[in-house]
């Protein structure tokens, strides 16, 4: 059992990490002013994959970057999360305006909930009703932030568009931390850094096509460097910190206890919002508890469900055997945050896809 002083540095790093997370939608909305959300995520991400190959390269050797017959799969998985999630995501926070820097924010809280979903039909593997039930309910919450109560606007010519591409960076998401499944003999830390050199490959031939055909214009120099300050947040706070952070803290608090610091995003980005002399309908802040809420109700679910599988009276083998199903299948259910990141060693050695599938569809609401 960690010690006192372990449990306490594992909660910081988990506050500071999500807190991370919630902070970067508003400062995207400032380097927005200046830069188009295609080259923030090409500027963005570049120097995260310089980083994490150089880890890579340091921990694993240069054989780590043989993709060993799975290229196209790295390559399509990696394009859902580092095309489709971060260039859609920010996309659509852009094209939503001002009432998009929340929105966007309480999507990436709910991924877990779209993961479910896509857990769902991925592995044919029904959750149970209890976690349907706080699938719909969160989904009304979502709603609530999306329309401030007004539910007529949600069907609106300039919102509909850019809410579809908030919920497809989600499920492009969802999908990419099913790819991390798929190669169980891998460490999360190399699958993490192929999946961002072929996802951030995407991105740039997708970017340039764009910048060729002059539909998406390169920001200047000093465009740039007005917003560096924002950027280099950006890529050090809510990106390599938060990337290390948030895992290391995973491993000192357990998966199940750290999925719950999800809840700090969409709260931190409500409270730099008020900094910021924005005002937060009470609507907008019902729905944020709603989906939270429906957080921590699964996650307390999936506890009631794991004690009255592995009862405390089990002898001691049984019990042994038991801790290490618990311990594969909360790994496995936050592996939807963590695989954003760089995690530990312990939780990237899955013994098996089968195994996996099980325990995910477990989880349901609790995976990222």
């Amino acid at each position: 059992m960690a010690s006192r002083h372990s449990l306490i540095y594992g909660v910081i790093l988990l506050i500071i990490a999500s807190a991370s997370w919630g902070a970067m939608f508003p400062v995207a909305a400032e380097i927005f002013k200046v830069m188009n959300p295609y080259y923030f995520t090409l500027l963005r991400y570049l120097p995260v994959a310089l980083i994490l190959s150089l880890l890579l390269l340091y921990k694993e050797g240069a054989s780590a970057f043989k993709t060993e017959g799975h290229t196209f799969m790295i390559w399509f998985f990696g394009s859902m999360g580092f095309t489709v999630y971060n260039l859609l995501m920010f996309i659509g926070q852009d094209q939503l305006g001002d009432p998009g820097v929340l929105i966007a924010s309480i999507m990436e809280a709910a991924v877990p909930i779209i993961s479910a979903i896509v857990i769902w039909a991925y592995y044919r593997s029904r959750p149970s009703n209890f976690t349907l039930g706080t699938i719909i309910i969160a989904f009304f919450g979502v709603t609530l932030v999306v329309t401030n109560g007004d539910f007529s606007t949600l069907f609106s010519g300039d919102r509909l568009l850019p809410l579809f591409l908030l919920f497809l960076a989600a499920l492009g998401w969802a999908l990419y931390t099913i790819g991390g499944s798929r190669l169980p003999k891998w460490s999360v830390l190399r699958y993490s850094t192929l999946s961002i050199i072929y996802g951030m490959a995407t991105t740039f031939i997708v970017v340039m096509i764009g910048t060729i055909f002059g539909t998406i214009t390169p920001p200047t120099l000093p465009e740039i460097y007005s917003v560096k300050y924002e950027l280099l947040f950006m890529i050090f706070l809510p990106g390599l910190f938060a990337l290390i952070g948030w895992n290391k803290g995973v491993q000192i608090l357990t998966p199940i206890n750290a999925v719950l610091f999800i809840n700090f995003a969409p709260v931190t980005t409500i409270i730099i919002r008020m900094f910021q002399g924005h005002t937060i309908e009470v609507v907008e802040l019902l729905g944020v508890v709603i989906v939270c809420g429906m957080i921590i109700a699964n996650n307390l679910h999936n506890r009631f469900q794991q004690k009255r599988r592995f009862p405390k009276k089990k002898s001691a083998k049984s019990a042994e055997v038991a801790l290490h199903d618990v311990t594969t299948e909360s790994t496995t259910a936050v592996s939807a945050i963590s695989a954003k990141n760089m995690p530990a060693k312990d939780v990237a050695n899955i013994e098996s896809v089968e195994s996996e599938k099980c325990h995910i569809a477990d989880e349901g609401l609790t995976a990222r």
